[in-house]
């Protein structure tokens, strides 16, 4: 390398030979440049030291629980005047602590299901009642209607509309096809014969014609009904509004456990009133059963003017209900059932509240 230098007297440019010389001069050279005049040259950031790593806080994950409670005295009639302070609520049989309840009215959900096999007068009672059924219902409210025997049949879809519903009620027919029931004495084997004569007996046994003789499915139907109501949000009250003289099938595809299981998942309580319905069915049959497992209930009618005054009240009582809430502090990972009991501090006074519920995975 040869760097040239600008003699001090005359100005002529004189090359320098000497190695050291240049080297002493490009260091000086180096010092006096301004920073910005170095060669660029990019810079690495050093990597940040390793964070600490820290574990997520644990929460309790829970999911809150409402439990729809109607409340008696002893006369049957509604109790709105409780507080949250009044209630006592436990999961497997163990109390739980009240977040918080709600007393307004909500719109309901409504399947009523129409038994389709009743006896010829409980039948004609029910079908002079019909139309009546519409005024327990109003525009915030929504319908569905059903029939069944042994097999539930849709009617119509969610009818939100009273005009309209009051409508399909008038049209609708809850007569069946009558069912005929072969007496087994007719399969009796040909009379004896005396000199070629049969000997005179008592005129053979006829076929006979009846209804109401429990060829039909109450299971089935609620079944069907309460996976519908799985569709509706889940802000309304779900009920099933079940007429019925209480009289099922052996032959159901869905036990009466299966059938709560899904009552029960679908948060549907089930309200049934039983027409002509025999004194001795009535506190351990099938319409009590479901009321109780699901937090409904039952009543019972003999002529149509208690049938028409009945509708309204099933309604207003299932729109009028304590809604208690409460956050279990379990995590399940399976679907698990968990019982549910709803006490009120106060004597006297009749509890109604489903015995229990599905959570979900968690």
């Amino acid at each position: 390398m040869q760097i040239e230098m600008r003699d001090a007297i005359y100005g002529e440019l004189r090359p320098m030979k000497c190695p050291s010389k240049m080297l002493a001069l490009a260091a000086a050279i180096a010092l006096v440049l301004p920073q910005g005049a170095a060669p660029k040259q990019q810079q690495q950031q050093p990597p940040p030291p390793p964070q600490k790593s820290q574990a997520p806080p644990l929460r309790s994950i829970s999911t809150e629980v409402s439990v729809p409670v109607t409340v008696k005295d002893a006369n049957g009639d509604l109790v709105s005047t409780l507080r949250e302070q009044d209630f006592r609520v436990f999961e497997d049989n163990v109390e739980q602590k009240i977040t918080r309840i709600a007393i307004d009215p909500v719109p309901i959900s409504t399947i009523i299901l129409f038994d389709d096999a009743l006896k010829t007068k409980p039948q004609e009672q029910l079908q002079a009642s019909l139309r009546a059924i519409a005024g327990g219902f109003g525009d915030k409210d929504e319908v569905a209607l059903f029939r069944f025997d042994q097999n539930p049949q849709q009617i119509t879809d969610f009818i939100s509309d009273p005009d309209q519903l009051l409508t399909q009620l008038g049209r609708l027919q809850v007569a069946g096809p009558p069912t005929m029931i072969r007496d087994p004495a007719a399969d009796v084997p040909a009379l004896p014969k005396t000199n070629g004569a049969p000997i005179q007996q008592s005129p053979p046994p006829m076929n006979v014609t009846i209804m109401g003789n429990g060829t039909k499915s109450i299971n089935d139907a609620l079944f069907a009904a309460a996976q519908l109501l799985r569709t509706r949000p889940k802000e309304r009250r779900r009920i099933i509004f079940l007429l019925s003289d209480g009289v099922g099938s052996k032959g159901s595809k869905y036990s009466f456990d299966t059938t709560v299981r899904e009552l029960l998942a679908s948060e549907t309580a089930v309200y049934s009133i039983g027409i002509s319905t025999p004194i001795q069915d009535r506190h351990f049959g099938i319409l009590a059963r479901f009321g109780r497992a699901t937090g409904g209930d039952v009543f019972y009618a003999s002529e149509r003017g208690d049938i028409e005054r009945l509708y309204a009240r099933v309604a207003d009582q299932a729109r009028n209900q304590y809604t208690l809430y409460y956050s279990p502090d379990h995590k399940d990972k399976l679907v698990t059932y968990h019982s549910i009991e709803v006490k009120v501090r106060m004597g006297g006074l009749d509890v109604h509240a489903r015995d229990g519920y599905y959570s979900a995975p968690r």
